[in-house]
């Protein structure tokens, strides 16, 4: 930080650190080019945009995400879709979203889920069969792999996010990576305000925007990266020791669903399946309440995009004619009541700090915490 603030040239068009971020990104994602944005939302985006999605296009999004998946297809001009979930992993249904493709099906996204890999053969193989790219929302899964593959890559395009509770932060920022040399060239170009590579100052060939990360985040990124490869052995370790101990001693939270393609789980969430009826009727907000009030940290969980009125009506405004999305009741199942996150720097403690979760729910199972 202090060498960027010394050395005046605190911008992507003036330093190195931004491009060497990029770099490294991709190295560690198996995609051949990387990209530094302001933003995960805008990561999206650009995304979208590199792949051709336009005005009126429709993009098919798991509805149990955050609201930026979405938002980043209206930012486009396009209309959100939504798919409902597997209820035993929440990550995107394959079969949801195949129901859903249409002729105006310009990009599929799906999300890797509190650090879990979405179903990636069966996405590509539906999505080569339609004719439909992936963008890959990474957003909480740096790292993570799924069939020995890192995540990112696999689709044509994959974004990811460094906000401030993402497992890689510097309070804001995102990136995206890419195998292809012509979607790069696009994404870069819209990033950087129509500019080419390699081309003059004031050489726009398109319209962009400038969406660009600074040199100071760079900083903050760099050495993150470094540590990651061992926080993620130590988020999986946690994971597995915490709920082989929810299993032992706790009725009604179990763990979401591993699938066997998660060969590497990121872990930005240790996501539980909350059964109310085992903890006597208390509801999921209660016992989230009463986690948090053992200093858990912890909390609800998204609310289902399908459920939300200012999206809806966003989407009613472009989507005349259109037939009305189908529900997603494993989605709105889960925002409902039926799935509570435990925050990712938790599972960076020891088996002490892990124990604490457990005492906690077995504290709040027999009536105790705050009501």
């Amino acid at each position: 930080m202090l060498e960027v603030l010394r050395s005046g040239s605190w911008g992507a068009t003036q330093g190195r650190l931004v491009e060497q971020l990029a770099a490294r990104l991709a190295g560690v994602h198996g995609a051949r080019h990387g990209l530094c944005l302001a933003n995960g939302t805008l990561a999206l985006a650009v995304g979208l945009r590199a792949l051709g999605v336009r005005p009126g296009d429709e993009v098919i999004v798991p509805a149990y995400t955050f609201i930026a998946t979405a938002t980043a297809a209206i930012l486009m001009g396009a209309i959100p879709v939504f798919a409902d979930i597997d209820p035993a992993t929440l990550l995107i249904d394959p079969g949801s979203v195949e129901s859903l493709v249409t002729s105006r099906t310009r990009a599929i996204v799906p999300v890797h889920l509190a650090g879990c890999p979405a179903d990636m053969s069966r996405l590509v193989d539906l999505a080569r069969r339609h004719g439909v790219p992936i963008l890959e929302d990474a957003a909480q899964a740096h790292a993570a792999r799924c069939d020995g593959r890192a995540v990112g890559a696999i689709g044509d395009l994959g974004a990811f996010s460094f906000q401030t509770s993402k497992n890689l932060s510097a309070g804001e920022g995102g990136a995206l990576v890419t195998n292809d040399e012509e979607l790069f060239v696009r994404a870069w170009s819209l990033h950087n305000v129509g500019r080419v590579p390699g081309g003059e100052w004031y050489q726009h060939e398109g319209v962009g925007w400038n969406l660009r990360l600074t040199e100071f985040q760079a900083a903050v990124l760099l050495p993150q990266l470094d540590l990651l490869p061992e926080l993620i052995q130590r988020r999986e370790r946690a994971a597995a020791y915490l709920a082989r101990r929810i299993a032992a001693e706790v009725e009604g939270a179990v763990p979401a669903s591993r699938p066997p393609w998660a060969t590497t789980h990121a872990w930005h969430l240790f996501v539980l399946r909350y059964d109310a009826s085992a903890f006597g009727g208390r509801s999921r907000d209660d016992a989230v309440r009463a986690l948090a009030a053992e200093g858990i940290p912890c909390d609800e969980g998204y609310v289902s995009l399908d459920a939300i009125p200012a999206l809806a009506a966003e989407i009613a405004s472009q989507s005349t004619g259109r037939t009305p999305a189908a529900p997603c009741p494993a989605s709105r199942a889960a925002a409902d009541g039926a799935v509570m996150w435990i925050r990712q720097q938790v599972l960076l403690g020891d088996e002490e700090d892990l124990e604490d979760v457990v005492r906690a729910l077995v504290k709040i199972q027999r009536g105790g915490g705050v009501t």
